[in-house]
């Protein structure tokens, strides 16, 4: 399946190495040397020439992850997360963020330069973590980093969790009865 470039993208290939430069940033992979790159008429085609499984998983690997590659120049991947919880805070000086979760101490997290955040408080709402990054890998990372100082809990759905995320709920003791 040949990856679509769009306006505003230039894709260079050189020695397996395949960058991406546009309007969110650039970025580069390199590709595994069983696999062969080609660009033409605004398409790049990944090829396979082995006919091995793990050729074949290698082959959709690097597909997926220059695809991803090439989006998140152009476009760029945001997700947003909501701290649920009775005074669960969150701001952000820069790349500092600072999260309070109910514990006896605020959690400071920097963030790498190639994530810009975004926080929102609002009365009576939960607070809004919202990242954003031309790199999708990199960005779920750090959501799976946040989300670990207090997961999200099935009694009474206290914790961080994306936005949208359904979370499946505990009765609790009262139901055994």
């Amino acid at each position: 399946m040949p990856i679509h470039i769009p306006n505003g993208v230039s894709v260079t290939i050189k020695d397996n190495v395949i960058s991406a430069k546009g309007p969110k940033g650039e970025m580069s992979q390199a590709i595994d040397a069983r696999l062969k790159a080609t660009l033409e008429d605004g398409e790049l085609k990944i090829e396979n020439f082995g006919e091995t499984k793990e050729e074949n998983a290698l082959h959709g690997l690097y597909r997926s992850l220059v695809n991803n590659m090439v989006i998140g120049v152009s476009e760029g991947y945001t997700k947003t997360l909501e701290l649920v919880g009775v005074g669960f805070r969150a701001s952000n000086q820069g790349q500092l963020l600072e999260l309070s979760l109910g514990y006896s101490h605020p959690i400071y997290l920097m963030l790498p330069d190639e994530i810009t955040v975004e926080t929102k408080m609002e009365r009576n709402k939960a607070p809004l973590v919202t990242l954003s990054s031309p790199d999708k890998q990199l960005l779920g990372q750090v959501c799976a980093k946040i989300r670990t100082f207090r997961k999200i809990e099935p009694y009474k759905g206290k914790g961080i969790k994306f936005v949208g995320e359904y979370i499946r709920r505990k009765s609790g003791k009262s139901a055994a009865k």
